[in-house]
């Protein structure tokens, strides 16, 4: 009996642990919670999201790279005259010892030439390259329309 409670206490906390876990790292780098909106078949673009959390120096991300769509790029949000655009940027940085959140009305990853959209339930991987700590291949889930951030439960 006693081992048997030794072995479900460790399993429970094995599992409370890896519930706060990074879903990815790379250096100092962390990924949580790679996800993208679904968008019908005929929405020939869409949008990845996801948040960095750095434990290091200042970085940055240089490039992201994948197959899902014809185009990647990496994308900001900035006001004109009134009107909130988005601009492609050649990088973005991740602060020291900081967090960057990748949110819809915010920085996101832009894919552009969807050959069927993006369907709810499905995931397509991504590879990350920054500056100092490297590549990392990460899997986004697509999560039905009309979900944020706040929605995700860890």
């Amino acid at each position: 009996m006693k081992k048997q409670f030794a072995l479900l206490s460790l399993l429970s906390s094995l599992v409370a642990s890896s519930a706060f876990a990074a879903d990815y790292k790379v250096g100092n780098i962390s990924i949580d919670h790679a996800w993208a909106r679904a968008t019908p078949s005929a929405v020939k673009n869409g949008a990845a999201f996801m948040t960095f959390s750095n434990t290091g120096a200042a970085d940055k991300l240089v490039a992201v790279t994948g197959t899902v769509s014809k185009e990647i790029q990496i994308h900001s949000m900035v006001s004109e005259a009134g009107m909130m655009r988005m601009r492609h940027i050649k990088s973005l940085d991740i602060p020291a010892s900081g967090k960057l959140e990748l949110k819809p009305g915010g920085y996101h990853v832009m894919l552009m030439g969807l050959p069927d959209g993006l369907k709810d339930g499905t995931k397509f991987p991504l590879t990350l390259k920054f500056e100092k700590a490297g590549e990392i291949s990460v899997q986004v889930v697509v999560e039905k329309a009309g979900h944020s951030h706040a929605d995700h439960k860890h």
